[in-house]
């Protein structure tokens, strides 16, 4: 098979001049790479790291927010014989040390990142740097610096189909990230997913999702190095919607989390009402469709995905009306993000879609979804014994995932095996389903429920932006909880809706970097108040600062 070391070389001979990687450089300047030009440092630093001498398969780590240099330093991994692993530019100094000092990593190449201060005691001093170009002061011998003095590998330098790649730490939300090993044999499997979504060279991409996790690096980095389409990165938080109208994507994914919030962005400028009045007048609903999505910069895209975690039906509805079909993916970093896909012509919402071709699935008894993919993960790096709990002796990939087939094949995922509580009324509650109902509402940006030995279940909500400024705010939360109990079993009504006093992010700890609920976290900031709470009686409380 030609791995896709192998497609990047043959879109350096037959794309050299063209721009393929769009850096923001600040104050508004731009760096682009051509394929020449981006492989010719990528080689110059591929010499620099064969000529350290490490051992082949050394593991040479990439701490940094997306950017073009996380490309290049990927591939110069894998041209000097090594194994990547990539790191959360959002992790404390002690999960950093950890994964270091776990992976047994060599080097470190320090990227973009905002808190580098907080992370820097996390690399031990026998870990070498590099620092791309926009690191902070002092991170490491800088880039440039190596690039200008190091001769480029030549040829096509290339590495086995069954050699170890790339090594994934999952970011987990309890405990000790996990080392998933995935080969280029493995990763390889994106192409299927260029097939499934057509891609081609002239599509464009705009890279934001953090590059460590699964999703972003099989579905976009990949992708490209298969087919060879352009990449545009965002330079901060506060330019990405001009960084995205500056991209214009073709391709476009997310979690649900921000499509909610490009929708709050939407109401916050034109009241929903008056927004579904326009867009149901026939010539001019045609014209708002247009103008709504080129303001997201959204105008040009053909595919939209999502992932990470449920979506609402309302908010697939609501994009279905502006012309663009969300597409939900599932998958896990053990299963190289290969698992299930929704086909446009035959989405259900509320269900992922049916497996990807060479995918199987089935439920265990307690509803567990178990697949068996042919992205499956090597295992995880030194822990055999929790590879076997993972994959059993036919194969099967454990998911953790509860969920429902039907009869069309379709997924859908009903929450997590271990997230479900008993009440003290002794019935099981499953969190995700009333939160998905909760979410449906636009006032709610984020929600947490909860009531482990309490007679009734309980939400925690973060509201929206929008919604903060609305003074009959609890009594649209209290009419919500009625919409929600009347549509939930009498265990899983809500006795209350709780509102947080401030928004759930990676950086509180409330989030993972791949910005799912730490549901442990979240229950231990609240521990001890929700007697209180179902003492006053009320159906709307807000929580204490």
């Amino acid at each position: 098979m030609k791995t896709l070391l192998q497609h990047v070389y043959d879109h350096e001979r037959d794309r050299a001049d063209r721009t393929w990687l769009t850096q923001p450089m600040g104050s508004g300047m731009l760096r682009e790479f051509t394929w020449k030009e981006a492989l010719h440092e990528a080689r110059r630093m591929a010499s620099y790291l064969r000529d350290r001498g490490y051992p082949p398969g050394s593991r040479i780590a990439i701490l940094s927010k997306n950017c073009a240099w996380w490309f290049l330093a990927d591939l110069a991994i894998w041209m000097a014989g090594h194994v990547s692993v990539p790191i959360y530019p959002t992790l404390s100094a002690d999960s950093v040390a950890a994964i270091l000092d776990h992976s047994e990593a060599r080097l470190v190449f320090v990227g973009k990142i905002d808190q580098f201060g907080a992370m820097e005691p996390g690399i031990p001093r026998t870990v070498e740097r590099v620092a791309f170009p926009l690191s902070p002061e002092g991170a490491g011998t800088p880039w440039d610096a190596v690039v200008a003095s190091c001769e480029p590998l030549t040829g096509r330098p290339d590495r086995h189909p069954d050699d170890l790649a790339t090594i994934m730490y999952t970011s987990g939300s309890t405990g000790m990230p996990k080392g998933v090993m995935h080969s280029f044999r493995t990763m390889d499997h994106s192409r299927v997913i260029c097939a499934l979504a057509r891609l081609t060279a002239e599509d464009r991409f705009i890279s934001y999702l953090p590059l460590a996790h699964v999703a972003e690096r099989a579905l976009l980095e990949c992708t490209c190095f298969l087919v060879g389409f352009s990449v545009w990165f965002v330079e901060r938080l506060e330019t990405f919607v001009q960084d995205v109208q500056r991209a214009r994507p073709t391709v476009f994914g997310s979690v649900p989390r921000l499509w909610m919030q490009f929708q709050a962005g939407v109401f916050a400028k034109v009241p929903e009402r008056k927004l579904s009045r326009l867009l149901r007048l026939p010539v001019i609903g045609w014209l708002v469709r247009r103008k709504v999505l080129a303001g997201l910069g959204l105008a040009h895209v053909r595919v939209a995905f999502y992932g990470s975690a449920p979506s609402p039906a309302e908010l697939i509805a609501w994009y279905r009306r502006l012309g663009l079909e969300l597409v939900e993916i599932y998958g896990m970093t053990e299963g190289w993000a290969y698992s299930h896909m929704g086909i446009v012509g035959r989405l259900r919402p509320g269900w992922v879609g049916p497996p990807v071709p060479g995918v199987e699935q089935r439920l265990t008894s307690d509803g567990e979804v178990l697949v068996k993919t042919p992205g499956l993960m090597l295992g995880y790096f030194r822990a055999a014994d929790l590879t076997r709990e993972m994959i059993d002796d036919e194969g099967w990939l454990h998911t953790g995932d509860r969920g429902e087939i039907d009869d069309a094949g379709r997924l859908r995922i009903t929450g997590r095996v271990k997230e479900l509580f008993k009440t003290s009324k002794g019935k099981y509650v499953a969190p995700a389903p009333i939160e998905n109902r909760l979410l449906a509402d636009p006032r709610v940006e984020q929600a947490c429920v909860s009531g482990a030995g309490l007679p009734q279940p309980y939400a925690i909500v973060v509201l929206s932006r929008a919604a903060h400024q609305d003074g009959a705010v609890d009594l649209a939360l209290a009419a919500l909880r009625e919409r929600v109990n009347a549509a939930v079993d009498p265990h899983e009504r809500l006795q209350l809706i709780v509102v947080a006093e401030e928004p759930w992010t990676v950086e509180n700890g409330l989030l993972t970097p791949t910005l799912k609920l730490k549901r442990s976290a979240i229950e231990m900031r609240y521990e001890g108040m929700a007697e209180a709470w179902y003492r006053t009686g009320a159906t709307v409380v807000r929580a204490a600062r």
